[in-house]
């Protein structure tokens, strides 16, 4: 009787996965210099890296342009299927650690980060002790395709990514602040009086005074003094520089001890604050949503 012989799988003929790697990233971000950034590698490594690829396909991938690079119709092609890959490993790879903790994600507002979710975050971290929470900062539109985060805090000023879990946090409210001397010294009485008050904006809500004169029925305020970053102005006004117009949950805790006061209350600004994840996310993402909703709700 003739014995069977198993006829095993040819290998697989794959060029490096570190080639691969940087001709992905490469594509995602249209900057080498990002690209090695995120990969914790050189530009010339990116650069080498990319050159073998086409060397070994035999085919440009990449043309270069002063504006960033662009990816020629067979680049496009493989950097999709790429990233496709990619991301279906790492899923597998989150899946597995998930009960073991590993890494979280955070992609959050700048200033929500260092002024409401750093003071509460040790609250997390203390039921979730295998779970090391990573922070980065971004007000970009949220799309999980492109970003690597598990979880993203963002307000609702445009369009939420469709098949995206929404865990709401807050109605913004928002509203002039300041600190007590300075308070005292302007005796504010109405928010007429304001006139009389150097006004501080950030750059990132330019609109902020007249949209809250709008809704409060002042008479409009214009110029004051501006700021780049909202955290930057808040510290301003802590220090009686002025007043700052302030979503709540950034002055919240400044409120609380008196740093700050509110003399006129806040008022709603159409917009919310909302965690977002992945309808399939990880447990590790669904846990902090969970928490950071229920730490929203008070």
């Amino acid at each position: 009787m003739r014995k069977s012989h198993s006829v095993s799988a040819p290998p697989l003929s794959l060029p490096p996965l570190t080639a691969l790697r940087a001709f992905e990233a490469a594509i995602r971000h249209g900057r080498m210099t990002r690209a090695a950034e995120e990969l914790g590698v050189t530009h010339g490594a990116i650069s080498r890296q990319v050159r073998l690829l086409e060397e070994n396909f035999g085919a440009q991938l990449i043309a270069r342009t002063r504006s960033g690079l662009v990816p020629t119709e067979a680049g496009a092609a493989l950097a999709e299927r790429l990233g496709r890959g990619f991301r279906e490993i790492e899923a597998g790879v989150a899946a597995l650690r998930d009960d073991a903790g590993g890494v979280l994600d955070v992609s959050c507002l700048g200033t929500f980060t260092l002024r409401w979710l750093i003071p509460r975050l040790g609250r997390f971290t203390a039921t979730h002790s295998g779970l090391e929470v990573r922070l980065s900062q971004s007000d970009a539109p949220c799309d999980f395709s492109r970003g690597r985060y598990d979880v993203a805090i963002r307000v609702t000023d445009h369009e939420l990514p469709a098949g995206t879990h929404v865990t709401p946090l807050f109605t913004e409210r928002f509203g002039p602040v300041l600190s007590p001397a300075l308070a005292e010294r302007l005796a504010l009485r109405s928010p007429a009086d304001l006139a009389r008050a150097p006004r501080l904006w950030a750059r990132t809500r330019p609109n902020a005074w007249a949209d809250w004169c709008a809704r409060s029925g002042c008479t409009a305020l214009e110029g004051g003094a501006p700021y780049e970053h909202f955290y930057f102005m808040l510290e301003a006004a802590s220090a009686g520089l002025g007043v700052a117009l302030a979503p709540e949950p950034h002055v919240a805790d400044d409120l609380a001890a008196s740093r700050l006061i509110a003399p006129f209350d806040f008022l709603p600004s159409g917009l919310s604050y909302v965690a977002l994840r992945r309808e399939d996310a990880p447990k590790k993402a669904r846990a902090f949503c969970y928490w950071i909703g229920k730490e929203a709700a008070g």
